[in-house]
């Protein structure tokens, strides 16, 4: 049963929890945005001609200072990411992969809820078909009614858009239908990920910084899943 509320994970008055889980096909850079997310590598990532995730994996970050504030005081934030296996995935069945992620966003975010689903898509492989991206489907049946208000597209691999001569707004003018179709349903929640040029630390802060602006946007409410 799915179910959404109100709820800021505090362990105490100056310390944040969010949790955010990710979904994508396979090599689209999940487990990579993963540990840029945590600040960390506790996600296996590497380039590979099959699905590399099998499994579910829960990474914790260290709490991060200075880069919040609520009321007026310094909040310490910790980031919580559930990494999911591809799909389409090269070994695993629909079937399986589906029950394994359901079962794992109940173990993990069932009573503290999950903060904002992040569809990871690579910006250099067009988004078309008539129907919804498999991913897309997977999110829709496991977050229910409630998912486009809990998703967000995370955009791998944007510095091939900038070799490619394209600005951030050009690249959305061109788009697909099926991927315009998609940020229409989400509200425009969107993330461009850049590696060239950047730190890690540097990658991890603009990252977070809109995975928070979605969060607050939603006035931090939660789905659970119970």
């Amino acid at each position: 049963m799915l179910s959404f509320c109100l709820c800021i994970a505090m362990t105490d008055s100056n310390k944040m929890i969010i949790n955010v889980a990710l979904f994508g096909t396979t090599q689209s850079g999940k487990s990579s945005a993963g540990n840029i997310l945590l600040g960390s590598s506790d996600f296996h990532s590497s380039l590979a001609p099959c699905s590399v995730t099998q499994d579910c994996s829960l990474g914790r970050s260290c709490h991060l200072h200075g880069f919040m504030r609520q009321g007026g005081q310094e909040i310490a934030l910790q980031v919580r990411v559930l990494d999911t296996p591809g799909y389409p995935h090269s070994k695993l069945s629909k079937k399986h992969v589906k029950q394994e992620v359901q079962e794992a966003l109940q173990q993990h975010f069932g009573q503290e809820g999950l903060h904002l689903a992040l569809l990871v898509q690579r910006a250099d492989v067009p988004l078309c078909g008539q129907e919804a991206p498999s991913p897309v489907q997977m999110i829709q049946e496991l977050l229910g009614h409630a998912w486009k208000k809990y998703t967000a597209i995370l955009f791998t691999h944007a510095e091939k858009i900038e070799e490619a001569g394209f600005s951030e707004a050009e690249y959305l003018q061109e788009a697909s239908d099926t991927l315009l179709t998609l940020l229409n349903s989400i509200q425009h929640r969107y993330i461009f990920q850049y590696k060239q040029g950047n730190s890690l630390n540097e990658q991890r802060i603009k990252v977070l910084e809109k995975v928070m602006e979605f969060i607050r946007e939603n006035c931090y409410q939660v789905l659970t899943f119970k």
